[in-house]
């Protein structure tokens, strides 16, 4: 019903004033205000009276200047959302998001974002931190020059935390698996993991098909190890939670680099360590939906070996081992005379050297150039050395008398003899 039918049945007494009031949603109290104005003044009095007088929220002049030009000086690259938090966090100008926002937008110093428009559902969030973790990287310019860097980042799909990110040169086996190793001891073991299909991550025999489960790359090997799941992902949607991740990252990672006066990829790995990382935790990760952990304690002590490359090599007749033209010598080892036609597995350790295992024994370590490192010295373990076989007296399948004897265990059998 329209306002002006309710006050008139209300003025020609078909319902009270009350009943007006409850029907128009408005207190009693209010009704008795509009009433007398409508007495007083007819339908003009129950105009808005705030019309034409400024709003008692706006915000000061000074204000509203120094926020622009703290934006076109400081803070030209940042987004309305970061720009926001820099003046309550840093500078103390409590305004709203939608102001700033707007205020940007009206000077022409931020672009109106085009509307998003409702692609898929949204898929829910696994209930508890370690179920499934998210693993990608990003290519960008972060220190906003000419210089193009990777940010590998591992977050969690329960809470978006952020377990692990630095920049690398590029993101591949050796990067990854440093990543991996790295939320495996800090974190424990997880269920699964999420990835695209880049090739250090699945085989996949032509483009666009499904990735090859049965060709396991040296990633796919460690995980299958530890016994973690690998879940791979076949369009960037099916990854919107770390793709907008990522968005976030880029529109702030570059300026807190620059506001912070850092240039190099170690300052930034170190900023990222020690202060930025548990700051952005802090703003985006949010609660799981269920109390407890899916990580479980990683008990292994072999996790050098597993986050390692391997490859499968047959020793030549001279006991040598050949990898990417290094010629690796392995010495005489204690238990077998030679070595050669024997399939040992090579380790490419992360920080360079060499190691050469046949089964759980170790029988060489080099170095990056294929030099041989020296062993540490230990005592000659049980078994070899010569193999001596002590003299017997006589071979019989029955025991003999020890040598010591009790002399009155011997007095008894002389005189029994004598008997």
């Amino acid at each position: 019903m329209k306002l002006q039918e309710v006050l008139l049945k209300a003025m020609a007494k078909k319902i009270s004033w009350a009943e007006a009031a409850e029907i128009i949603g408005v207190s009693c109290r209010t009704m008795r205000r509009w009433r007398e104005r409508l007495e007083e003044h007819g339908y003009d009095g129950l105009g808005d009276r705030r019309k034409g007088r400024p709003s008692p929220k706006r915000v000061p002049l000074k204000v509203c200047e120094e926020v622009l030009r703290l934006y076109q000086e400081r803070y030209a690259d940042c987004n309305v959302r970061h720009f926001h938090e820099k003046l309550r966090e840093e500078h103390g100008i409590e305004l709203s998001y939608s102001w700033v926002k707007q205020a940007l937008q009206g000077a022409g110093l931020v672009k109106r974002g085009r509307r998003r428009v409702q692609h898929r559902r949204r898929r829910v969030r696994r209930p508890l931190p370690g179920m499934l973790l998210h693993i990608d990287g990003s290519r960008h310019q972060w220190f906003q020059d000419e210089r193009w860097y990777d940010l590998v980042v591992i977050l969690d799909d329960a809470t978006s935390q952020i377990y692990y990110a630095q920049l690398v040169k590029e993101e591949a086996t050796r990067t990854v698996l440093a990543a991996l190793w790295e939320v495996v001891e800090t974190q424990g073991l997880f269920c699964a993991l999420y990835s695209d299909r880049a090739s250090h991550f699945f085989a996949t025999p032509k483009a666009g098909q499904p990735v090859d489960k049965h060709r396991v790359t040296q990633v796919g090997r460690a995980l299958r190890d530890l016994g973690i799941q690998m879940i791979p992902a076949y369009s960037p949607q099916a990854r919107g939670r770390s793709e907008r991740n990522f968005g976030t990252w880029q529109g702030r990672l570059p300026q807190e680099l620059r506001l912070a006066g850092i240039s190099t990829v170690e300052e930034a790995n170190r900023f990222l360590r020690e202060r930025y990382l548990e700051e952005f935790n802090r703003k985006f990760a949010v609660a799981a939906a269920e109390k407890g952990t899916a990580f479980r304690p990683c008990g292994r002590r072999d996790l050098a070996w597993v986050f390692s490359l391997h490859s499968e090599r047959v020793v030549a007749h001279d006991n040598t081992v050949t990898l990417r033209e290094r010629v690796l010598q392995l010495e005489r080892s204690c238990w077998r005379g030679s070595l050669a036609g024997c399939t040992v597995i090579v380790h490419e350790h992360l920080d360079g050297t060499l190691s050469v295992r046949y089964g759980p024994h170790l029988i060489g370590r080099f170095a990056a150039n294929g030099a041989a490192l020296e062993a540490e010295k230990t005592k000659t373990p049980k078994g070899c050395g010569k193999v001596e076989i002590s003299p017997t007296t006589r071979d019989s399948h029955f025991p003999t008398a020890t040598t010591t004897t009790n002399p009155s265990l011997s007095k008894r059998k002389t005189s029994k003899r004598a008997a």
